[in-house]
């Protein structure tokens, strides 16, 4: 009996280490998983963050539309992206809407107050529009050695002699002719807004301003491609080259 009891009392002693060592492992194991899952999760933001940084760098970079002059094209407040790619890697194209940096001083000083630390985060990453440079938007008129004119007797714009049929024009009021008579230098561009009425273009500086209304190919940030928000006015924007397709290389 005294052997049998010992024997019972034995295989308690035995089964109680192994029920803890059992539960300390499964603790173990919770730990672990846990920490995986954070490791998974900082691995998809890091990987996130960087492929972000990439894109707005080298590819797309988001921005917003301050203002109304590129109605019906844009409308204000609007969010588009970018492509960087243009003029960096490939040449501009008559028709193209173009972003550009104001260092010729077209816009007043920006009013805006300063962001906080997370916004300019997320903005150096991509992930919010672009605010920090001063920026225009505008349609590219006349490329480099374009004769551009404003206006024949319709009223119609001519590159290097032929009229231009603009169905992006803002078709809500007859645009008041600003006459204009340049011949593009070369390392620059011509540029109007849509919504004519109501845009401070090249035709507006056209005179003993800074560049004389043209603009830099090296301000130029790239051709917007997309309209990203709002949703219901998602879609691609177009250069409209039947527009452009009967103007002859400049002479």
């Amino acid at each position: 009996m005294t052997h049998g009891a010992g024997t019972g009392s034995d295989a308690a002693d035995s089964a109680a280490p192994h029920h803890e060592d059992t539960s300390e492992y499964a603790g173990r194991q919770k730990r672990n998983g846990f920490l995986a899952l954070l490791r998974e999760i900082a691995l998809i933001l890091v990987i996130s963050i960087v492929l972000s940084f990439v894109i707005k760098t080298f590819f797309f970079k988001a921005f917003y539309i301050p203002s109304e002059s590129m109605v019906p094209t844009l409308e204000e407040n609007d969010r588009i992206f970018v492509n960087l790619m243009v003029p960096r890697n490939f040449a501009l194209e008559r028709g193209d809407v173009v972003v550009f940096k104001d260092t010729k001083g077209w816009l007043p000083p920006s009013s805006e107050g300063g962001q906080n630390w997370f916004q300019e985060s997320l903005e150096f990453i991509g992930l919010l529009p672009d605010t920090s440079q001063q920026h225009l938007i505008k349609r590219l008129v006349g490329l480099p050695g374009d004769h551009v004119v404003c206006c024949d007797a319709q009223q119609r714009i001519t590159v290097n002699g032929v009229a231009l049929s603009e169905p992006y024009v803002n078709p809500a009021e007859i645009p008041r002719p600003v006459p204009f008579d340049v011949t593009v230098p070369a390392g620059k561009v011509w540029v109007m807004g849509d919504n004519r009425n109501h845009s401070s273009d090249s035709r507006y500086h056209n005179a003993q301003e800074p560049g004389n209304g043209f603009i830099d190919l090296g301000d130029v940030e790239g051709q917007a491609v997309v309209i990203a928000w709002p949703l219901n006015r998602l879609g691609a924007l177009g250069n409209y080259p039947s527009t452009f397709s009967s103007v002859p290389s400049p002479k």
